[in-house]
């Protein structure tokens, strides 16, 4: 058998399928599992994918970075052909490209980044549902983007993360966490070195408790520098979180894809600043 190489791929799915990223018991579907059944069958044996992050039961992913390594001798056209032939309509590899052994998606990503859609409408959307997370109260953004600016730079988010996370160290680098609206849809854009469990959606909680009008702007500092989870208010639905990308040293030399979050958003404008 030849020697084994490890390749990345870049990862799209439909979260409302499946229990989440990683795998669990057996007859509980997730993102992994189906992706490491479609890919063991195109490499003639089994594999395991390893990815950048692990999303809950319900969030999509449309940029999640992951690798696998095998010796199976295939082309990347004839990896991505195979996989995606394979995969349910629900996931979708966007490219696969052959790495260097040092890389691994989880332990090499420098920075992850998320997306989380709200639609802030009177009535539902069906054509939204699950899609984006469906507010219907005004949501008013000049005071969320206040109080967001409160949770950027590196802090200690233990308000801000489930009360199961196992996480042994709840300090993170927010590099940035900007919010832009167009027409009904608000787009929450954030970027760390990390995420706890839940951090996100709670983070989305409370800034649009903030938006609502239920809180001043100030509450999101107050609630990050108590540590307490208890006073940060409700946990946003998994509706509308995606996973838009993971960064990595440039040694690796990844495919570099415009970050979208979900496609029927790709015009918006993005900062990494």
């Amino acid at each position: 058998m030849s020697e084994s190489r490890r390749y990345a791929i870049g990862v799209e799915y439909d979260g409302r399928a499946f229990r989440g990223w990683q795998t669990q018991q057996e007859g509980v579907p997730s993102v992994q599992l189906t992706l490491e059944q479609a890919i063991a069958k195109v490499a003639n044996h089994p594999v395991v994918v390893h990815a950048a992050g692990r999303t809950d039961a319900g969030v999509h992913g449309s940029g999640m970075i992951a690798h696998f390594d095998s010796p199976s001798p295939r082309s990347e056209r004839s990896w991505l052909m195979g996989v995606n032939t394979l995969l349910p309509e629900s996931i979708a590899l966007r490219w696969i490209r052959p790495v260097d052994d040092g890389f691994h998606a989880r332990f090499k990503a420098i920075a992850r980044r998320y997306h989380y859609i709200i639609y802030n409408h009177p009535r539902r959307s069906s054509l939204l549902a699950g899609r984006a997370t469906w507010h219907y109260h005004p949501l008013e953004l000049a005071p969320m983007q206040e109080a967001a600016q409160a949770l950027v730079g590196v802090h200690d988010f233990s308000a801000f993360r489930a009360v199961a996370c196992q996480s042994n160290r709840p300090v993170r680098d927010v590099h940035f966490l900007h919010i832009e609206q167009r027409g009904p849809l608000i787009r929450l854009d954030i970027q760390a070195d990390g995420f706890l469990h839940h951090m996100v959606r709670n983070i989305a909680g409370v800034l649009m408790a903030i938006g609502q009008g239920k809180a001043e702007p100030g509450w999101a500092a107050e609630v990050l520098v108590s540590r307490d989870r208890t006073l940060g208010g409700v946990t946003a639905s998994p509706d509308g979180l995606y996973f838009v990308n993971a960064l990595y040293p440039p040694q690796f030399e990844l495919p570099r894809e415009p970050v979208t979050g979900p496609l029927w958003m790709a015009g918006w404008p993005l900062s990494d600043k």
